[in-house]
């Protein structure tokens, strides 16, 4: 259907036959429905502009009937009829979210121009969407630091899936930065405007995971003194990332899997399924394969998570987004701090690049947080945690106690690194200086990943 679409909600026939050819002799296009919950499978189906309705009908009334339209889109656009004796209530509709109100028996033209009006002030929602669509495009990445070949082509994967209902696994080890990669797929979405919304499976123990999932009814269980939607249904039109979701009970992934299957929820207390309209990212630092293997994690369950997958590489295996990752986290420690920036010296940053960092992006902001705070008008080596300054201390000292010296391989690696951070990174500069082909230097980084 069109942009000019309007849901025409009246009880009498003959008011709503005068209301749909008077919409439709002036170019819209109508729906019609004769009560208020007829009216939600109409809005449901069908792309509403505008929806017109009265408030007194049997059974729900206009006030309920806006409510419910609200709870599906904030941004629905209603307009409500009334008769004179009634126009307290059609402001107090004005208070939970109508657009406007037009009187019993109305004039033509101001019902007309009321309906114009809406249709515009939808098309300044749709433009300030689109607006905040690219802004947010546009920082998506933002907190994604790192230049590195396995990062660039995550971010490629990222903008080709985002715009898909496609549900998404994002594997990696822990503190790689998986829901940084959640939320830049979600901003990327035509869903960024509504939520993105996260729960760690292995966090809350069954019985409270359930609930938080799927909702609840009051009185379904002691302390349920209110019904809860759960975060499938309060991500409504957006976007719910399931964080370690290799830890979810069995008991629970046999119920997540129908609600990914039948996009519906059934919450706790409750007899009839409830549908919802969120994408799934899921996440996960464990393999999942492996797990179906062992039979921990259901076969089905996986192949239903894993339409799209995505792995987040481990730092150690990009070890030239170290420098800008340290660079970064410094910065952020200045300005949380209300402190002047600190530069990293060069063996600092030698010593950085030569760990192997389990603890991933987490562990390095960490280690960049405490060196921060411990050192004086620069980073320097001491102030960094001290695994890392064995590491660095084992990978390049002299050891002139044992009458070693580094070896020819040692001295190489630490001079292109040195070269490198010189040139911020800049690979192509880097080769340059170094006299070697472009090729070489990747090849040459490869490997120094690997030893």
């Amino acid at each position: 259907m069109s942009q000019r679409t309007i849901l025409v909600v009246e009880d009498e026939e003959l008011m709503r036959s005068i209301l749909r050819r008077l919409l439709e002799g002036s170019g819209y296009e109508v729906v019609t429905a004769d009560s208020a919950e007829a009216a939600l499978s109409a809005f449901a189906e069908n792309e509403i502009s505008v929806t017109l309705t009265d408030i007194k009908m049997s059974g729900m009334d206009g006030i309920e009937l806006l409510d419910r339209l609200k709870g599906i889109d904030p941004e629905a656009l209603v307009v409500v009829m009334t008769a004179y004796s009634s126009v307290d209530t059609a402001v107090a509709a004005l208070r939970n979210g109508a657009y406007d109100y037009v009187t019993k028996p109305f004039v033509n033209e101001d019902i007309l121009q009321t309906i114009k009006n809406a249709i515009q002030q939808r098309e300044l929602f749709r433009e300030n969407r689109a607006l905040r669509r690219e802004l947010n495009k546009q920082y998506a990445f933002s907190e994604i630091i790192g230049k590195s070949d396995a990062l660039q082509q995550i971010f490629t994967l990222v903008k080709k899936i985002a715009d898909t209902n496609a549900t998404v696994l994002i594997q990696g080890e822990s503190g790689t930065g998986k829901e940084l990669i959640a939320r830049a797929i979600h901003l990327n979405s035509s869903r960024t405007s509504n939520p993105f919304l996260a729960v760690n499976c292995g966090a809350l123990p069954e019985s409270l995971l359930e609930s938080e999932l799927f909702g609840h009814t009051k009185g379904s269980f002691t302390g349920a003194i209110a019904d809860k939607k759960g975060l499938f249904r309060a991500a409504s039109g957006g976007t719910l990332f399931l964080d370690e979701i290799g830890e979810m009970p069995t008991a629970l992934q046999v119920k997540l899997l129908r609600a990914l299957q039948e996009h519906e929820v059934t919450p706790v207390g409750a007899t009839q399924p409830v549908k919802f309209d969120a994408r799934i990212i899921a996440a996960t630092n464990k393999n999942l394969e492996q797990e179906v293997q062992e039979q921990r994690f259901r076969e089905d369950l996986f192949y239903r998570l894993n339409v799209i997958e995505l792995t987040v590489p481990p730092l150690r295996e990009r070890i030239e987004d170290i420098p800008l990752l340290a660079k970064h986290f410094a910065a952020k420690c200045a300005s949380v701090q209300n402190s002047s920036e600190k530069p990293i010296t060069r063996d600092t940053m030698e010593s950085l690049a030569n760990y192997e960092w389990p603890g991933n992006v987490r562990e390095l902001e960490n280690a960049i947080e405490r060196a921060f705070i411990l050192s004086g008008n620069e980073i320097d080596v001491e102030s960094l945690p001290q695994k890392v300054r064995a590491k660095a201390s084992r990978a390049f000292r002299t050891r002139d106690e044992e009458g070693l010296r580094p070896t020819l391989e040692e001295v190489e690696r630490r001079y292109l690194m040195e070269v490198l951070g010189s040139v911020g990174e800049d690979k192509t500069k880097a080769a340059h200086i170094l006299g070697i082909d472009l090729s070489t230097l990747y090849r040459k980084l490869k490997r120094y990943e690997e030893i």
